[in-house]
């Protein structure tokens, strides 16, 4: 059995504390079995290029084999890519994982001709294709969205070509998963017991950034930023590397830039973005006035960067064990509804969740799955407030893909990016509104009001900062800028003085931070964090006010996937993304949060 400073291996793992993901494949046979019926798929795709214009029937007929194909593949890869989150180093899924990623690429390559070869058809027949065609019109806002991306759509050839070099274009991410995960051993640090303890993704913050005993924390971040500025070399060349294909992928589909060729694909225009940029900058003496604050509480004389997690309520220790947790997250949750919380239920009595760190296993947490699937959740769990509100954010992903796959057809049946991290951080607003009211403990209260501070610090504030970073390195590569180590670490350490400095000591080592940041190879995702927080922080103030028809158009919401385009669907919710307000509406609540934490004082 491991030792208390050593993390268990996956067989010592109680099930009860694992995902059941023998509910996509029982075995490996029966995965290798889909695999091989997708692979005989390929032919009966490509047999319908050159003619998707003969009729809507053969047009229809083409759409339904390529989806089959599609469906099937997606559980092939969400089953490989858990499996390998299991224990990375475990070869026999980092193999399944990678032939499920070469198997998209020549699916990819296999449909590559039909965008273009439906471009090339008038859009006078293909709307008497729907007319005429019983069952094409399911498929007519996928149609409006071809026709949507005309601009940046290539030939048959070309198309094929980008889908063969889209593997290619996967592989620093790939790279730094397996180092971040499987390879990196980071070192030993002694916790507040005086106990040697291997540092881990899951338990830096958990437990050593958020420790009362200041020499752990500062010992903490210098063990990890000093770790990851020792790779900078490596992992540098890795982001660029990154940021390179961003940027042949961008010029490839002829967009002025690597933020418009990320953004137009969910027809978000660019000055969302900047319109969150803006904002937030606009809004940064809020965050100085919660520094000062902190600085204050700790009693500090200086604010470090590694003081930037410890809870400012020094008498409140939060438990909050797995069992415990769940019971209260669905009580949080009553206000969406009884349909809601059931599915809620469900979903912690049925093994949707892996529950606790193990060797190997894949870092931070998520919701996943595929049509046909449950949505599943990975965990690092550590008994703390700040994992319970782990808990509530994941299953809010988890509810979303669930509502969506009951109501939405498959090619629909996923919903984008922009939108993912509204019902996550929707459950974590009532769960911090459920607290507050449910004590009248001022010292719970207080550390409830931490916890929904550090959440607007750490979704907001940090992740602009991470977004305003990653525009900036595209944009020094678009210039024609080499983007070394030293100019990555440059940029980053300006954006924390920025953000902090007027009342943080800002630590050299955090220069180095960018290198540890998995989501910056998914380019672009970042800021979704921040619009995601603002409307979310929106529509629950609305469900709180109204009830039940806030509830329903939330719950409407929650099931429409990707049947209109984002922007829209979270308008009929009732938030407006693309104006300024709902940022700087949270904002505010961030400040009255402020405002309340004051006055318990």
């Amino acid at each position: 059995m491991a030792s208390a400073t050593t993390l268990p291996k996956r067989s010592e793992i109680p099930t009860e504390y694992t995902w059941n993901l023998e509910t996509i494949y029982a075995t490996n046979d029966v995965w290798e079995a889909d695999f091989a019926r997708v692979t005989a798929l390929l032919p009966d795709i490509r047999a319908y290029e050159g003619r998707l214009g003969e009729s809507g029937t053969t047009m229809l007929a083409a759409f339904k084999v390529r989806d089959t194909a599609y469906e099937v593949w997606g559980r092939l890869f969400v089953y490989a890519n858990m499996r390998m989150h299991e224990d990375s180093a475990n070869s026999t899924y980092q193999a399944l994982a990678d032939r499920s990623t070469t198997l998209a690429n020549d699916l990819n390559t296999a449909n590559a001709y039909m965008t273009p070869e439906i471009l090339a058809i008038p859009q006078e027949r293909i709307e008497s294709f729907l007319a005429e065609t019983a069952g094409l019109d399911l498929y007519r806002h996928a149609l409006d969205e071809i026709n949507r991306q005309r601009a940046h759509v290539l030939s048959a050839e070309m198309e094929g070509l980008l889908a063969q070099a889209a593997e290619l274009g996967q592989g620093p991410e790939h790279i730094f998963e397996l180092f971040n995960n499987a390879d990196l051993k980071l070192p030993l640090v002694r916790d507040e017991q005086g106990q040697e303890v291997r540092l881990t993704q899951g338990n830096y913050v958990a437990k050593f950034l958020e420790s009362q005993n200041r020499d752990v924390r500062r010992a903490a971040f210098e063990a990890m930023l000093g770790t990851y500025r020792d790779y900078r070399n490596t992992l540098g060349a890795t982001y660029a590397a990154q940021v390179k294909g961003d940027m042949f992928f961008a010029r490839a589909r002829k967009y002025e830039d690597t933020v418009q060729a990320a953004l137009d694909p969910n027809n978000i225009p660019v000055s969302v973005y900047d319109n969150l940029l803006s904002t937030v900058d606009a809004n940064l003496p809020k965050l100085h006035r919660y520094l000062e604050l902190r600085k204050r509480l700790l009693g500090l004389d200086e604010l470090h960067m590694y003081d930037l997690y410890v809870p400012m309520v020094k008498d409140v220790e939060y438990k909050a064990p797995f069992v415990e947790a769940k019971e209260q997250v669905a009580r949080a949750l009553g206000p969406l509804g009884e349909n809601y919380v059931s599915a809620l239920r469900t979903g912690f009595g049925a093994r949707w969740i892996d529950v606790l760190e193990n060797e190997g296993k894949r870092s931070g947490a998520y919701s996943w799955g595929s049509y046909g699937t449950n949505p599943f959740v990975l965990l690092n769990y550590q008994e703390t407030m700040d994992s319970m509100f782990t808990l509530a954010h994941e299953m809010g992903h988890s509810m979303h893909s669930y509502f969506t796959w009951q109501t939405q057809p498959f090619p629909y049946a996923s919903y984008t990016l922009f939108v993912a991290e509204v019902a996550s951080t929707l459950n974590e607003a009532l769960l911090t509104h459920y607290l507050l009211h449910n004590t009248t403990d001022t010292s719970v209260r207080k550390y409830v009001l931490n916890h929904a501070l550090e959440t607007f610090r750490t979704t907001l504030y940090r992740q602009t900062l991470f977004a305003e970073f990653e525009r900036e390195a595209h944009r020094r590569a678009e210039a024609g800028e080499a983007l070394t180590p030293e100019l990555l670490s440059s940029v980053f350490k300006g954006l924390n003085d920025k953000y902090y400095g007027p009342v943080v000591t800002v630590d050299e080592l955090i220069e180095n931070e960018w290198a540890r940041i998995p989501h910056f190879y998914s380019s672009y995702y970042v800021y979704q964090y921040a619009t995601g927080i603002s409307a979310s922080a929106a529509l629950a103030k609305g469900i709180l006010a109204e009830g039940e028809p806030a509830v329903k158009r939330y719950l409407g919401f929650l099931s429409s996937g990707s049947s209109d385009y984002s922007i829209n669907l979270l308008r009929e919710a009732g938030v407006d993304l693309s104006t300024p307000a709902p940022v700087q509406q949270a904002l505010d609540t961030f400040a009255d949060y402020l405002a309340q934490f004051e006055e318990l004082l």
